[in-house]
């Protein structure tokens, strides 16, 4: 599908890569006519090795002044590719990971005009994923979940793949100085571009893991995607519900969570009374707390199911030439 015409380049943030991304280089194929390997301020000066050891002439090394993390590393390789008018970026790590002869199937649901923006997803493949660890299952599964609440892409899984592409137009569109820079970069990504309206489609990819020392330490950010999530989350209600658009999801949200709040707290107080009391809680007072509950429920059902079905189906080149 892959054509000509269409300018493609690939963004190799480098960090401590030294070691695979030779190899990296020389297995992306005839179809990518740039490089971008943005040195992330690397401590083993995996810039300096490229210009040494590589003559590829596709090939442009960038050099981050200070470490910025992945999400910085590929902002710097988006805006030298939106400079020089590419029109397709591709991002994959320097490890060896991801595998480069799957860039044409990330980058032809974008030409096709089926896709703004692609990412991988190691989880089609149910015999392939028996190889992936425990821990990293579980996790993704807790991930993905809060991921679809906050970014609004509930189509989508394995949301920290960072195997991905986007056409320039839509990066152009993208606030790239406020997106997150480090682990949090590829969740934040798809809350932009659900801001953008723009339509993101997973591509199947086999899971490979190398001999790569992850400097992720879950006990350390826990916290902080947690509160990051919730804000992407209130945002995007914010904007998509009552600043852009009213619907009928725009009342079943306040309406769902304030009777589910009344009916806990007026029925955790009248049980804790009748404890001390040691009365029996009446019936009337019983249904008082419990219908605001049920009904509250069913409210918020029905709003999840309406942010389900407003997923993004429209890519964003069909109706924008800028």
């Amino acid at each position: 599908m892959t054509t000509q015409k269409n300018q493609i380049a690939v963004v190799i943030p480098s960090y401590k890569v030294r070691d695979h991304i030779l190899d990296v280089i020389r297995r992306i194929g005839p179809e990518v006519c740039r490089i971008y390997v943005v040195d992330d301020f690397c401590p083993m000066q995996s810039g300096a090795f490229v210009r040494e050891h590589c003559d590829d002439p596709r090939v442009v090394v960038l050099q981050n002044p200070e470490n910025l993390g992945v999400g910085g590393a590929v902002m710097t390789g988006y805006q030298a590719g939106i400079a020089e008018g590419m029109d397709i970026m591709v991002k994959i790590d320097g490890d060896g990971q991801m595998d480069p002869a799957l860039i044409p199937d990330f980058i032809d649901p974008i030409v096709a005009g089926e896709a703004d923006y692609t990412k991988g997803n190691r989880f089609y493949n149910l015999e392939e994923i028996r190889a992936m660890p425990k821990v990293r299952l579980i996790g993704n599964a807790v991930l993905s979940f809060m991921t679809k609440l906050s970014s609004g892409y509930w189509d989508l899984f394995d949301p920290t793949n960072g195997y991905t592409a986007i056409h320039c137009r839509v990066a152009r569109r993208l606030p790239l100085p406020k997106i997150s820079k480090r682990y949090f970069f590829e969740t934040d990504m798809l809350f932009r571009l659900n801001t953008l309206r723009a339509v993101v489609v997973d591509v199947p990819m086999d899971a490979h893991y190398g001999d790569e020392v992850s400097g992720l330490k879950i006990s350390s950010i826990v916290g902080e995607f947690l509160a990051k999530h919730a804000r992407n989350f209130s945002k995007r209600i914010f904007y998509n519900y009552y600043l852009r658009n009213m619907s009928p999801a725009s009342l079943e949200l306040p309406l769902g969570l304030g009777m589910v709040l009344f009916g806990a707290l007026y029925g955790g107080y009248h049980w804790l009374l009748s404890i001390q009391l040691g009365t029996s809680t009446p019936a009337g007072t019983v249904m008082l707390s419990a219908m605001p509950v049920i009904v509250g429920f069913q409210l918020l059902l029905a709003f999840l199911a309406e942010d389900i079905a407003s997923v993004p189906r429209r890519p964003l080149r069909r109706h924008s030439k800028k």
